[in-house]
């Protein structure tokens, strides 16, 4: 069985990664009413992955017998000034993923919980490939190209 403590942060996790698969549904949204259908895909695409994370870590509580409620999350816009400040908004938020990640690990290492500390550093490695693929998302939007046009150059992403 995990800490009181240490079950508290990956319920809050769960909340957190629901909130990530409605983050990129809402950007999926913002694309596709512009008629970027590959930009669409790409963060519908991303939105499923959240969702997996959500229930990887649903499992997980279930494994080690932990009992929760799903934590509640709140509505998610669409509306964006920019692909750049849409894609920048999401950038930020798996900054800050990565630190929830980065704070549960070091909270299992404190408690000596080699069993959590294990399962969370697959979270962890898939933040750093996360935020690299976002990074360049970022990049790619911000050198100005075209996007109808950088839609050819998405494969590379997915």
């Amino acid at each position: 069985m995990i800490s009181e403590r240490l079950a508290k942060l990956l319920i809050e996790q769960i909340g957190h990664e629901l909130r990530a698969h409605q983050l990129y549904m809402g950007i999926a949204v913002y694309f596709e009413r512009q008629s970027l259908s590959r930009w669409g895909k790409l963060f519908r695409d991303q939105s499923t992955e959240e969702a997996g994370h959500a229930t990887k870590i649903i499992d997980f509580l279930i494994d080690v017998g932990v009992p929760y409620e799903l934590p509640a999350l709140k509505a998610a816009t669409t509306r964006y000034g920019s692909a750049f400040k849409a894609a920048q908004t999401v950038l930020e938020s798996e900054r800050r993923v990565s630190e929830q990640f980065q704070a549960m690990s070091k909270a299992a290492l404190e408690e000596n919980d080699h069993t959590s500390h294990q399962f969370l550093q697959w979270f962890i490695e898939e933040q750093v490939e996360e935020e690299r693929k976002i990074q360049s998302l970022v990049d790619l939007i911000e050198s100005g190209i075209n996007l109808f046009q950088a839609e050819a150059l998405l494969d590379r992403f997915e």
